[in-house]
């Protein structure tokens, strides 16, 4: 990898409190890019990829407002793996593009890539390091029924979609164990914004080479 800047990959499972250590990166000063909002934006009313949706899909999965409906959208897919396949084959590309205008156009010493689908992409978004915030699946479970209020039976399968708790950490550079408070999960947050700043000091003297 060339890339002069330092580039961290945060990801981990759905409800595992990405969105927490990611806002305490952005407190700290450090742009974060985030995946989802570039996933937001590729299906936005108007945009070539919403029309791709639902050239693939049907205009049945769009709400009386010409928006996605996501919810619709989600249970087809979280259903059905090759129709998941079909819809990431159209925006995968999209967002991978948009996150890169994005980190291009960010400034400060390191750049924070959220992509919650990091290992199960495999090199499609290249960072330096891997953050993986761990969590019990139990725990991502009762969180995910809480919030989007379905059973622990859709719940099971979203996790079941997506890339092993053990896989996650075997590829994790850097591990923050969410196991504890809200403000413990902030702290190991500063704590690894010390070692970001140094290994971007590194980066920069070894022209995008870290040791």
């Amino acid at each position: 990898m060339t890339t002069p800047r330092l580039r961290i990959g945060l990801t981990g499972g759905v409800a595992s409190g990405k969105s927490t250590v990611a806002q305490r990166f952005r407190e700290l000063g450090v742009p974060v890019i985030d995946a989802d909002e570039c996933a937001r934006a590729a299906v936005a009313r108007g945009t070539p990829g919403l029309a791709a949706v639902v050239e693939k899909f049907g205009a049945g999965f769009l709400t009386p407002a010409g928006e996605l409906d996501r919810r619709a959208l989600r249970e087809v897919i979280f259903a059905d793996p090759a129709r998941r396949a079909e819809l990431e084959a159209i925006l995968h590309p999209l967002i991978r593009a948009d996150m890169e205008k994005r980190a291009a156009a960010a400034t400060g010493p390191y750049v924070v890539l959220a992509v919650p689908l990091l290992i199960e992409g495999g090199n499609a978004t290249p960072v330096h390091r891997t953050l993986v915030v761990d969590v019990d699946e139990e725990v991502q479970i009762d969180r995910l029924v809480a919030r989007d209020g379905g059973t622990r039976e859709q719940a099971a399968a979203i996790l079941a979609a997506q890339a092993s708790r053990s896989a996650r950490r075997q590829k994790a550079s850097d591990l923050i164990r969410n196991s504890g408070t809200v403000a413990e999960l902030r702290h190991a947050v500063d704590q690894l914004h010390q070692r970001y700043l140094s290994l971007s000091e590194n980066l920069a003297e070894r022209g995008g080479r870290l040791t």
